[in-house]
């Protein structure tokens, strides 16, 4: 008997393509925070630290440790005043490096730029996929369907839908991604990219993009 079209079919058939794409995957409901495999401190950190930490070890083999603390803190404390300035802010880290100061053995200050992913090697990076990842924020608890992680970082939220109810479209989820916004939004601060789906249809769109640039 064929099993039901609904939106945990599309969940895992999006999470069997991921992993086939050679994403590791992990269920959310695993990821306790404070347990032995939980990633995390507590439900409002968004960032996986100790993956973004291994990352910045691996692909920086020649700066110090004092460096690499740095540019870890300042990738999980962005500045900026709202959402959209700290996504450009943590942004700008991603693609050219963060902007790190060390004293060298001669005593004097050196500067470098700490890679966060390795562009030119993909497989140099961690790619994790996450169903139902728990976050919360503001007295708000929200569980987005699928979020991907790049060496710790949640670049990718991705929303799904049944296309089987024709209450619940992909534009469904698009407001859903809104709602998740507002209120989580430490969980955009790095984020790239946005996708909606239903199994039969999907469009990407950037963080502040509208229904007409997906």
């Amino acid at each position: 008997m064929t099993p039901p079209f609904t939106e945990s079919v599309v969940e895992e058939a999006a999470l069997a393509w991921l992993e086939s794409a050679g994403w590791t995957i992990r269920h959310g409901a695993d990821m306790v925070p404070g347990e032995l495999f939980g990633e995390r401190d507590d439900y409002g950190q968004v960032i996986l630290a100790g993956r973004l930490r291994e990352a910045l070890v691996r692909l920086n083999p020649g700066l110090p440790q004092e460096a690499l603390d740095d540019a870890l803190h300042r990738l999980m404390r962005p500045e900026g005043a709202d959402l959209v300035v700290r996504n450009h802010y943590l942004h700008r880290l991603v693609i050219d490096g963060v902007t790190v100061e060390y004293r060298a053995a001669d005593g004097g200050i050196r500067g470098a730029q700490a890679r966060v992913i390795d562009f030119d090697r993909p497989e140099a990076n961690d790619f994790l996929a996450v169903n139902q990842f728990t976050v919360s924020e503001n007295k708000r608890t929200r569980r987005p369907d699928v979020v991907l992680f790049v060496n710790g970082l949640p670049l990718v939220v991705i929303e799904l839908k049944n296309a089987a109810d024709e209450n619940a479209t992909i534009w469904s989820a698009f407001n859903q991604l809104q709602t998740y916004k507002a209120e989580i939004p430490t969980l955009f601060e790095t984020n790239g990219l946005l996708v909606v789906s239903d199994g039969l249809e999907a469009r990407i769109g950037t963080l502040t993009a509208g229904k007409e640039w997906f």
